[in-house]
């Protein structure tokens, strides 16, 4: 086929492309961002080959399934569905400095130890640095080996002919093709590498694991075209100063995206965190006003989090509203709720609301849990230590119903909650309470009245 040379105008933030250029990016409104670069452009393809190609009956593809590896680190396998699939192609982005480097190179030396063969493919540190990272968290197996390079065409070369089961690019950014006439982290540089990716993890099913940076906005640099081709994105996500860091699946084509992986960061790696919601609820206060736990779901697994409010009168004629945690628009939404189904009078209240521990919660059913704990606090009386609530709250006050309450409510019996508030149409689908109390409300009026 023959090819030409034209120019095309990309965007830098999102990867919008422009014939032309422009000043502003009319896709994500970023202001000069717009750069030329050189692509092929390719003549369309004869009826010769065309006529080789032929599709297949869906009704004769062997729909078995397919077969997945464990890595050995069961937070890690939950986020990508239950193991690592042969063939994919997987992006893995997070803050600079998080762990995204530790937590693969444990994942490799986890394989290692089982006998499956993992190349390092590192192009931002040398084979001393790696080793000296490697030897603070283990010792590895010969399985595993190291390449420092940043040439796409020789990666390519030393990929297709060690054929490892597993492959590990840290970074996208840094690679480099020579027929691509741009620099290294570029939009055309880093969808090139992609692509080549994508094709030696298809035709060799190979799983190639490969690390992304990431914007001060928290969106893999370099495009969102990135993000569009691989199959699965996960990020890792978290506090600096805290300890525990959070794997989320934000796509997923062989599993669920709702499933997080708890990790703990300590001198020696990442440390799976098996019971999170143990983790979370550690140095809660005794006898605090403003103070309650609610459950929320992560996925499949249930999780509780001690939410905490402030409440106090406001010197200035417009009020402060802050929510560290959660949706900052949702906890303006309840007080309002508060105020005029319940006659509490918080327009002349400052309210600070807080997750405890960094997390990010922005499912419905901690609604109940954060209105508890703003008239907790406004009204100066702490809410007893074995309560526990979860429900979302409706402009008219209602308490609606959430899903998987078995599982909530048995996940608050096992850390030791004796009261659970929850929405009164939950109460018929759990069969097995114990020696819990359950206590269906069906306005947040009924539940401050419970308390």
């Amino acid at each position: 086929m023959a090819k030409g040379k034209t120019s095309i105008f990309f965007c830098q933030e999102c990867g919008y492309e422009s014939s032309k250029w422009s000043g502003q990016c009319p896709a994500c409104k970023a202001w000069n961002t717009f750069v030329e670069e050189k692509v092929d452009k390719k003549t369309t393809v004869s009826r010769k080959e065309i006529a080789q190609v032929k599709p297949t009956k869906i009704n004769e593809i062997d729909s078995t399934d397919e077969k997945r590896i464990r890595s050995g680190m069961q937070e890690f396998d939950r986020v990508l569905g239950g193991g690592i699939v042969p063939g994919s192609l997987v992006l893995v982005g997070g803050d600079p400095g998080i762990g995204k480097s530790t937590l693969l190179l444990q994942v490799c030396r986890q394989l290692c130890n089982q006998g499956s063969s993992v190349l390092y493919i590192s192009g931002e540190e040398s084979l001393q640095q790696i080793k000296i990272r490697a030897d603070r968290i283990g010792e590895f197996s010969s399985w595993l080996e190291l390449l420092c390079e940043t040439n796409l065409e020789l990666i390519k070369g030393v990929i297709t002919e060690k054929k490892p089961e597993v492959v590990v690019i840290d970074s996208i950014q840094t690679l480099f093709d020579e027929n691509v006439a741009s620099a290294p982290g570029s939009v055309s540089q880093v969808r090139e590498a992609t692509s080549v990716f994508m094709r030696l993890a298809k035709e060799e099913g190979i799983a190639i694991f490969v690390v992304g940076h990431v914007t001060k906005e928290g969106v893999v640099a370099g495009p969102r075209v990135l993000e569009h081709m691989v199959d699965t994105v996960l990020y890792f996500e978290g506090d600096r100063y805290a300890s525990y860091r959070i794997l989320r699946g934000v796509k997923n084509r062989f599993g669920s995206t709702n499933e997080i992986g708890v990790f703990e960061m300590r001198q020696a790696g990442l440390v799976e965190v098996k019971n999170p919601s143990e983790y979370m609820l550690e140095g809660k206060p005794k006898g605090a006003t403003g103070s309650v736990v609610a459950c929320s779901m992560e996925g499949t697994r249930p999780l509780l989090v001690e939410i905490q409010a402030l409440v106090c009168h406001s010197a200035f004629g417009m009020p402060r509203r802050t929510a560290a945690g959660t949706d900052y628009n949702r906890v303006n939404l309840l007080m309002a709720v508060l105020e005029k189904t319940v006659g509490v009078r918080l327009s002349d209240q400052d309210a600070y609301i807080n997750i405890v521990g960094g997390m990010k919660i922005n499912e419905p059913s901690i609604d109940l849990g954060l209105v508890l704990a703003i008239v907790s606090s406004y009204k100066n009386k702490p809410i007893d230590e074995g309560v526990i609530c979860f429900g979302e709250v409706g402009l008219s006050g209602e308490v609606r119903g959430v899903n998987m309450v078995e599982q909530r409510v048995k996940e608050a019996r096992k850390m030791g909650f004796t009261t659970c508030i929850m929405p009164k149409v939950c109460l018929k689908s759990i069969q097995k309470a114990g020696n819990m109390q359950l206590l269906g409300v069906e306005s947040v009026r009924e539940a401050l009245n419970l308390l």
